[in-house]
């Protein structure tokens, strides 16, 4: 037998344990999460309106479904949980697939005025992350402006734009679905300190904006003009290409009337949130230009934009983990080929798979060789890892350890009440937004599946 954790049960943990499973059928796999829910980033970071994109956790399902598979939440690792050393006690071998886990500052003034949050806690806060802050202002809002031209930030802007008749359907929590239904704000910004041939989000995400219901997406002319690419795309990649295409229709049209409006910016650099009686009022951005080089250089000349809100999106970075080497610059553990790296010597049992080895980079997909390269490296090495004796069940170490795993089961009675909250309210699933009501589910209900 080869027994192995993988800590965390996102696409990367599931991919891992996949992997093991399926290329070694001696591998026996406890898939172990700070949360009592699986899926990671699948249930808590997809926009609660992609429907298509959160159907992913069906194929997750199947892995953590796997005989050989077990799948314990609520169990922490590192500070305040059981120790990296421990863990390798209990296992062969353990798979480190955390992610990053907090988002990047801008580090400019003002950016932690009330009202200025990063969209990683909006996210969280309308996906019912239970460690989500239960106050983020909107109600007062009338305009708003997202930091950041990738796909994070158009998730937030689309949600912001999102009437009630258009959210009500999603599993969005019910908090978060009434302060959002009871919003006022009517104008929102995208902005990017760069061109639009340089902006990370995809045109099938773009292209949504100009979907929404009574909802107007412009464009300043004289802003993509200033993009040496956008007059002539013919030596961009494609989807760079389409993103313009998609831009110079949105330029060449009429403005419309509409309750809301979605603005995109370009070459405007972030430098101070301004306040109004204490709270965030406004955004100072520096015009910015193309410095030849693929990068841009300020111009000294500045703009004010109003907004009672602001939501940065420029980026995720990974946290380190007690008892694991961490590459600060990077936000990553040093690996080879997903080897765990102490002081340029591969560390024997320890592994990374996902965000916290390659950095925040790639779409859900990119879990997939990621997760095989460090499986194929781990099964390499089995004629070591799998020679020592294990001392016993590391579920029964794990309790007695402290931890109080919720199981398979335990899942499926969150899901459970998840349905029943949704029924109650009139709508369908309604996820639980903390962790009392977590736990107290996963807890106090019997239900079908492996302990």
């Amino acid at each position: 037998m080869l027994r192995v954790a993988v800590v965390g049960s996102g696409p990367s943990g599931c991919y891992t344990a996949q992997n093991l499973v399926e290329l070694d059928s001696r591998a026996y796999v406890d898939v172990l999460d700070r949360l009592p829910c699986p899926y990671g980033l699948v249930r808590y970071g997809v926009a609660p309106d992609h429907e298509k994109i959160k159907s992913l956790q069906n194929n997750l399902r199947t892995v953590l479904e796997h005989e050989r598979v077990r799948f314990l939440g609520g169990v922490r690792i590192g500070a305040d949980g059981i120790p990296a050393a421990r863990l390798l006690e209990l296992y062969h071998a353990v798979v480190y697939c955390v992610g990053a886990a907090t988002d990047r500052h801008l580090g400019i003034p003002g950016e932690d005025l009330p009202g200025s949050w990063s969209a990683t806690e909006f996210v969280s806060w309308y996906s019912a992350h239970p460690d989500a802050t239960d106050d983020l202002y909107v109600a007062g809002a009338r305009s708003a402006v997202v930091i950041g031209v990738g796909n994070v930030a158009v998730d937030v802007a689309r949600m912001l734009a999102r009437g009630p008749a258009e959210l009500s359907p999603t599993d969005m929590p019910q908090a978060a679905l009434s302060a959002l239904a009871a919003s006022r704000v009517r104008d929102i910004r995208m902005v990017g300190r760069r061109g639009p041939s340089q902006a990370r989000f995809t045109t099938k995400e773009l292209r949504e904006l100009g979907s929404l219901p009574d909802t107007e997406v412009t464009v300043d002319p004289a802003e993509l003009a200033a993009d040496p690419a956008y007059g002539d795309p013919g030596g961009l990649p494609a989807a760079q290409r389409r993103n313009i295409e998609v831009l110079r229709g949105w330029a060449a049209r009429p403005t419309a009337e509409a309750a809301r409006r979605i603005g995109l910016r370009f070459f405007l650099r972030p430098v101070e949130v301004l306040a109004d009686n204490g709270r965030v009022g406004a955004v100072r951005f520096e015009r910015t230009e193309p410095d030849g080089h693929g990068g841009v250089r300020g111009t000294g000349r500045y703009e004010d934009v109003e907004a009672q809100l602001v939501l940065r999106s420029v980026g995720y970075r990974g946290l380190p983990l007690e008892g694991l080497p961490f590459d600060a610059e990077h936000g990553t553990v040093p690996h080879l080929a997903g080897r765990v790296l102490r002081a340029g010597a591969v560390a024997p049992g320890e592994y990374v798979a996902g965000w916290i080895k390659r950095g925040p980079t790639g779409v859900i997909g990119t879990n997939r060789p990621c997760a095989k390269e460090t499986v194929t490296s781990l099964l390499a090495d089995t004629p070591a890892l799998g020679a020592r004796e294990l001392p016993e069940d590391p579920l029964t170490a794990l309790r007695a350890a402290g931890a109080e795993p919720v199981t398979w089961a335990g899942w499926l009675a969150i899901e459970r009440a998840e349905a029943e909250l949704g029924a109650s309210l009139g709508r369908g699933v309604v996820k639980l937004p903390d962790w009392e009501s977590l736990l107290a589910a996963a807890r106090t209900r019997v239900g079908p599946g492996r302990p």
